[in-house]
């Protein structure tokens, strides 16, 4: 029906990927090339002392990306005993498994609230606005995170506010 929809495009995409027909993913992706259309990055930002940060994901361009890979290393290292297990299923693209971690661990808004946990004071909420929707990955690793840092996680993604508060969300896990 409208043929330049980012969305229908990157659906289709994701239908592809996940039924792992990656010659369908690829002649998706060479149309958007083509036709010049875009999808947008994954962007979280968080604010500290009146100053923006803005992560996206896997970004290594923020003054402070090493040690905010740091401590989101050791938050995950953290959690996994209290059961996060990364969701490699949710990601699109035909790597290994490894690498399909590695691609989970710097979402943006797991970056960002590791930057929050490093600078804001510890009885102090954190806040992150993403322009997306979060995903299921990140949603079920900040649970985690808020009761593993006796933290209140606010996220707020294109859909909602996700109140994340001693291992629970206010949206139930449904979003």
């Amino acid at each position: 029906m409208d043929p330049n929809d980012v969305g229908t495009y990157t659906l289709l995409s994701n239908i592809y990927a996940k039924e792992k027909r990656w010659d369908g993913v690829v002649k998706i992706r060479k149309l958007m090339r083509d036709k010049n259309i875009k999808k947008e990055p994954g962007v979280s930002w968080i604010e500290i002392g009146n100053v923006t940060h803005v992560f996206t994901s896997e970004d290594n361009k923020h003054p402070d990306y090493g040690q905010t890979y740091q401590k989101v290393k050791e938050l995950l290292a953290m959690i996994k005993p209290l059961g996060y297990t990364p969701d490699i299923g949710a990601v699109l693209h035909d790597v290994e498994d490894e690498q399909k971690e590695y691609y989970l661990s710097y979402h943006s808004e797991k970056l960002a609230i590791a930057y929050g946990l490093l600078k804001l004071p510890p009885e102090a909420s954190i806040l992150v606005i993403k322009n997306l929707r979060i995903c299921d990955d990140c949603h079920s690793a900040v649970r985690l995170i808020s009761k593993l840092t006796n933290r209140v996680i606010v996220v707020r993604d294109a859909n909602r506010f996700h109140h994340f508060r001693d291992g629970r969300c206010s949206c139930l896990d449904y979003w």
